[in-house]
């Protein structure tokens, strides 16, 4: 086990680099950049770095140099023989060869492409565009680089015994949360923490309290390179991402109402049991349920990332009453800014009522919440998909303060969608 106060004390990045490998990303990324190389490859994607938290000024922050430095090492990265030899060989989810051939020997030529980065005010305007397989591939190491240099540039001036005593309370924190979680029974949660780590090594870190201190009732980590490193199960289906663009490509109303459902309809071809789980928010999970086909009623479960998730998980039973099917038999999955006490409550609402289980974010890996002040508490950093061949992305979401796009194709989506009025939430992270 890493001592990691004495890492950060002595840490000199081009030895101690934050992304040290091309899988130290999301395994839905790695699922869905194949179904995109495989369906569509040649689309021209944009992402944008976007920080929902404006209090937090990240140019002030974070010096430019260092960032840069940061994103020109991981254009440096290639696919390990290791690394390549677990993705073709490995078993996921009870399959084997998940990724293809033709999807691996891609993979292992790649490189990931240019980047832009220019300061705004006390913010980065930091951008990727390109070809939709090679650009995605940016998203979570932009997010962990940048995360990771914020957790950097306030620890800067700490001493070595301060950074001795910070990082035991935040340990100490951590494993008072999983002695608390030891006590419910079928407990199943997974480590979703890459986006908006404190750093790799303190999820690392996290990853093997877990799995110490809830056994069997972890079952896995979302980090690919952790998966491997520890021999875990690697965790995760498909984002919000993959109907956002297709949305954006149609080119009249009627398409955008059947795009949401065309996604599922690739993804179905490609992937079976507990891979087929639907993400229904990303334009108001009620309408996407009313016209969802009835096949996708026979899907294993639903992510539930936004708005309430006692109201989006009852709703999910609903609609499997109302198309013939078991909800005890569906898996509700619930992802959106969990920590122990909303776990708990959960936990108690639905056991035995549905087949539940939890993807432990931000507040599992980046909980330094009072240990320095404010200055490390966790922020809601994005980095999203904002156009597609030139035409604007957009985002409703369950929760209005999540929405994204031009106003005028939100106020258009909302209408072919079927969008009414929403409750705003606050957006912890």
């Amino acid at each position: 086990m890493q001592d990691i106060a004495t890492r950060v004390w002595n840490h000199k990045w081009k030895i101690d680099p934050i992304v040290r490998s091309l899988i130290d990303t999301d395994f839905y990324k790695l699922l869905m950049c194949q179904s995109v190389f495989r369906n569509k490859p040649d689309t021209t994607v944009t992402f944008s770095l976007i920080n929902r938290t404006q209090s937090v000024p990240l140019a002030k922050l974070i010096d430019e140099g260092e960032l840069r430095e940061q994103l020109d090492h991981i254009r440096t990265l290639t696919l390990r023989r290791g690394e390549s030899t677990w993705l073709r060989g490995n078993t996921f989810y009870g399959q084997r060869q998940m990724f293809t051939p033709a999807f691996m020997d891609w993979f292992e030529a790649l490189r990931l492409p240019p980047y832009h980065l220019e300061r705004v005010g006390d913010q980065y305007e930091l951008t990727f565009e390109g070809a939709w397989p090679e650009v995605m591939l940016w998203e979570i190491p932009a997010l962990a680089v940048i995360m990771e240099l914020r957790s950097r540039a306030v620890l800067k001036d700490l001493g070595r015994f301060e950074l001795q005593v910070l990082y035991a309370r935040a340990m100490t924190r951590v494993w008072e949360k999983v002695e608390r979680l030891k006590s419910l029974p079928d407990l199943r949660l997974a480590d979703f923490g890459t986006r908006r780590r404190h750093s790799f090594l303190w999820q690392d870190w996290c990853v093997q309290a877990l799995t110490e201190g809830l056994g069997g009732s972890f079952t896995g980590t979302s980090n690919c390179l952790i998966a491997k490193n520890r021999d875990l199960e690697a965790i995760g289906t498909n984002a919000h991402e993959l109907p956002m663009v297709y949305a954006a490509l149609t080119r009249d109303d009627a398409a955008l109402a059947r795009a949401p459902y065309d996604v599922l309809a690739d993804w179905h071809e490609e992937h079976s049991g507990n891979l087929r789980i639907i993400l229904p928010d990303t334009y108001g999970t009620e309408g996407f349920l009313e016209r969802a086909p009835d096949w996708l009623a026979g899907w294993t479960g639903i992510r539930i990332d936004s708005g309430d998730p006692a109201t989006g998980a009852e709703t999910a039973i609903r609609w499997w009453k109302a198309r013939g099917e078991d909800p005890t038999e569906k898996l509700v999955i619930f992802s959106d800014g969990l920590d122990v006490e909303k776990i708990e409550q959960l936990h108690a609402q639905f056991a035995g009522r549905v087949r539940v289980s939890f993807g432990w974010g931000t507040l599992l890996t980046n909980d330094f919440r009072g240990l320095v002040g404010d200055r490390l508490n966790p922020f809601s950093l994005v980095c999203k998909a904002v156009a597609a061949d030139g035409r604007p992305t957009v985002k409703l979401s369950d929760n209005p303060r999540k929405a994204m796009g031009p106003a005028a194709e939100v106020e258009r989506y909302k209408r072919v969608f079927g969008v009414g009025e929403q409750v705003e939430r606050e957006v912890v992270v």
